[in-house]
């Protein structure tokens, strides 16, 4: 099983550590790529200000930011599952979860970025700021400029079995699965069972505990079909929609009756 998540914006400090090691990073088919964002990235922020602000839609309060990502090659690096914070990761608990559990993150995860494209949550990232809705003045949209190496690199990493898609629409932007992989994919809406509206806060809390299930349980799921079952047993109301044509996804709604 393979799990696609996206990132948060608020992220951890480093302070000492290790600095970035590029070549040490998961999916090494994302080099090149990563690379060509990292450059332009530090070099916009080592320029302007101003300019640098504008483009990567910073508020005057996260300025601070702007320093941060010009010193992204000499900051200190941790696991991205400690790098990453928030509604979402804060319901994962990654540090909490047994050994076992952690051992199937490390396999399963996959946090997609608009910096590094998509890393495992044991790759060590410094802390930084871009979204994957940010466009470069030189290489344009971020989820456009990852799409093409994106669809060489995942099909490899999602193998045979279970894709399970978190990710928000600007992430999922940058790479979605196709022909028979997508028959094998559910895409997850967290609902408010009462109005079938999504809320963004119980929406990430929700899919984050439901990550927390599936690792902690041991599941793996062989398909789409199966992960519906899963769910269902671990306690959770799920509403599945087949793909009505061939290389389609399976849409998957998740009910909640509380907001929180």
């Amino acid at each position: 099983m393979l799990v696609l998540l996206p990132p948060s914006e608020g992220k951890a400090s480093v302070g000492r550590g290790t600095p970035l090691k590029p070549e040490s990073l998961s999916l090494p088919g994302l080099a090149g790529a990563r690379e060509a964002v990292l450059t332009e990235l530090v070099e916009l922020c080592r320029g302007d200000e101003e300019k640098a602000r504008e483009v990567l839609g910073l508020s005057e309060g996260l300025r601070g930011e702007v320093g941060k990502n010009a010193r992204l090659r000499e900051a200190g690096t941790r696991p991205a599952g400690e790098i990453y914070t928030g509604v979402l990761y804060d319901a994962l608990g990654l540090a909490s979860l047994d050994a076992a559990a952690k051992r199937r993150a490390a396999r399963s995860l996959l946090v997609f970025s608009g910096l590094w494209g998509a890393v495992r949550v044991t790759d060590r990232i410094p802390s930084y700021r871009c979204s994957m809705g940010v466009r470069l003045p030189g290489l344009g949209a971020l989820a456009g400029h990852w799409r093409a190496p994106m669809a060489d690199a995942l099909p490899e990493v999602a193998g045979g079995g279970l894709v399970l898609d978190l990710r928000s629409s600007a992430y999922a932007a940058a790479w979605k699965p196709k022909g028979e992989l997508a028959e094998r994919t559910a895409t997850v809406r967290v609902l408010h069972a009462p109005t079938r509206k999504v809320v963004s806060h119980f929406n990430k809390a929700t899919k984050g505990r439901m990550v927390r299930s599936l690792l902690t349980a041991g599941a793996v799921p062989a398909g789409p079909a199966e992960l519906v079952e899963v769910l269902r047993d671990l306690g959770y109301v799920v509403e599945a929609e087949a793909p009505g044509k061939a290389g389609r996804s399976w849409s998957l709604d998740v009910l909640v009756d509380e907001v929180h």
